[in-house]
């Protein structure tokens, strides 16, 4: 039986169709990327999984049985990675922490155990009495996320987890996220990087327009096409060829009388042959 199944479900906001009937199951233990540009519906359905929104066609079921947002024994089961920070600025670190602990009505006793040890999960235990505000951008990330972990959920949503963050601390967090799910956790993340994509999940929904336009294993989207792309460049746009080897890319583009490069396939190549576009954020 699946963690989580979603079948057919559709949502509209007047006129804009946000899901167009999509459905995927995720396993126990799995992390699955919904992986797509801004406005292709991801967030709308991590709403859906997670309650925030009410009204939709179709069903969404948790170990089999149907969710409602009132229902609180499933919702239990649920941590969110809301996609911008919603912590309390004026709290410290800890208060933010207990606050939330609260709210799921875990004992004081345990509380604290279970502070502690997320801060030392998180790398910001030196940090629990500073007020939130004046976190860097990453120790925020950090904190939304292990909040998120504090009642012990089974089920984790990262909704755009590194979403403005540079480079190099988008990476800490990769790192992060990869201990999380050496612990067992089942994780479903959305996200429009590629590489974010293609290092932390089992198995991708590739999105577009509402719709799920690709499904399966990064490695096996990528070799569907080929192992390397061709690119040529021609005066009127780029076209790209895929090969098995780049030997046969190599002998190919000599051959070409315009500017080439030869890359490996990208989950972006794969997105382009079903959607016809590149992703833009």
């Amino acid at each position: 039986m699946s963690e989580v199944e979603v079948c057919d479900l559709k949502k509209s906001f007047g006129s804009i169709e946000a899901l167009k009937g999509i459905s995927f199951s995720v396993n126990k233990g799995e992390t699955v990327a919904l992986l797509g540009p801004n406005g292709a519906g991801k967030t709308t359905a991590i709403k859906i999984l997670t309650g925030l929104i009410l009204n939709y066609q179709g069903k969404v079921l948790y170990r089999g049985r149907l969710f409602s947002p009132y229902d609180n024994k499933i919702k239990r089961l649920i941590g969110v990675v809301p996609q911008y920070n919603n912590l309390d600025k004026e709290l410290t670190v800890y208060q933010n922490l207990k606050l939330h602990g609260l709210l799921f009505g875990l004992s004081s006793k345990k509380l604290n155990g279970k502070i502690e040890e997320v801060l030392d999960m998180a790398g910001i235990k030196d940090h629990k009495d500073r007020k939130a505000d004046h976190l860097s951008g990453g120790m925020k990330r950090r904190l939304v996320v292990v909040r998120a972990l504090l009642h012990d959920p089974e089920i984790l949503y990262l909704d755009e987890p590194t979403i403005g963050l540079d480079p190099a601390v988008r990476r800490s967090l990769w790192d992060f996220i990869v201990k999380l799910k050496s612990k067992g956790k089942t994780v479903i993340l959305t996200t429009h990087y590629i590489e974010e994509a293609d290092m932390l999940s089992d198995r991708v929904l590739i999105m577009d327009k509402g719709k799920v336009v690709a499904e399966g294993a990064p490695q096996a989207l990528k070799s569907s096409l080929g192992k390397f792309v061709l690119e040529i460049h021609y005066p009127e746009g780029i076209k790209e060829e895929f090969f098995n080897s780049k030997e046969e890319a190599m002998r190919k583009a000599k051959f070409i009388n315009y500017p080439v490069r030869i890359r490996e396939v990208t989950l972006e190549d794969v997105f382009l042959k079903y959607t016809g576009r590149r992703i833009e954020v």
